[in-house]
């Protein structure tokens, strides 16, 4: 039997089931059971396969969904990870970001606010409370990140945005399209949303940013903020954030 700690956060226990059922419908014919665990260290999901077809279940598993590296000797320097955007308002200086290290104790990766500044804005001294409200940041947003240094004595791990990251936030940028970001919410419960608001006149794209996590790309002139209401209605347990570029480039003076 094997047993993965996916690199996937839950919310509400109603979730595990959906990942249940995402997790057998493509391992449907494969000599393979998966069952649902429960949840690890601040709800990291965990599973086990067992089966004569549990090497190919397995790596499917891990290269579709990903896996935590759940201990800091597991992570090695430079590699990018997933995680998500932990006590955003705790620390001023830093960015926490939850990546899945959580034994023998949970060690998030912290991005320097310096680090923000330079790859998101030119390097202008903004604070991270603004920062956070021009790109959405909030808690339980995924973000890609590089490890950038590492201390297993001290159980440290220092961090940047990786490349792509960084370079999803320039397109997010430059296409000058509204976005709303949507955390809590699987990726039926947000088209069905769509499609019984007649919501599809304003939302062009519903881009995933992780299981429970969507970014809907908003038609050029709609207000991602004013469909949260629209959208809210429904999605009862979701959280919203949103992504404006024009308010981001008029204060940056773009």
């Amino acid at each position: 039997m094997t047993t993965l700690t996916l690199l996937t956060k839950i919310s509400n226990h109603n979730q595990l089931k959906q990942i249940d059922k995402a997790l057998k419908l493509p391992l449907n014919g494969l000599e393979v059971e998966t069952e649902i665990l429960g949840t690890a260290a601040d709800g990291w999901v965990q599973i086990s396969i067992e089966g004569e077809d549990e090497e190919i279940a397995t790596n499917y598993v891990i290269k579709e969904i990903g896996v935590c590296p759940s201990s800091l000797e597991n992570v090695k320097k430079f590699s990018t990870l997933k995680g998500y955007i932990k006590n955003i308002g705790k620390n001023r200086g830093e960015l926490s970001i939850d990546v899945g290290v959580f034994q023998p104790r949970i060690v998030h990766a912290t991005v320097p606010l310096r680090h923000l500044q330079d790859e998101l804005v030119d390097g202008r001294k903004i604070a991270l409370r603004k920062m956070a409200e021009l790109f959405g940041l909030c808690d339980g947003l995924p973000l890609s990140v590089k490890v950038s240094g590492l201390d297993e004595e001290e159980s440290r791990m220092d961090a940047e945005l990786s490349s792509r990251q960084i370079w999803k936030y320039g397109v997010w940028r430059d296409s000058l399209l509204d976005r709303l970001l949507v955390l809590g919410s699987s990726l039926y419960e947000v088209n069905a949303t769509i499609e019984r608001g007649k919501l599809d006149r304003d939302v062009i794209e519903v881009e995933p940013l992780g299981m429970f996590e969507h970014a809907l790309t908003c038609k050029l002139g709609t207000d991602a903020a004013g469909l949260i209401p629209k959208i809210g209605r429904n999605l009862k347990k979701a959280r919203f954030t949103v992504f404006n570029p024009k308010r981001l480039r008029e204060f940056l003076g773009a």
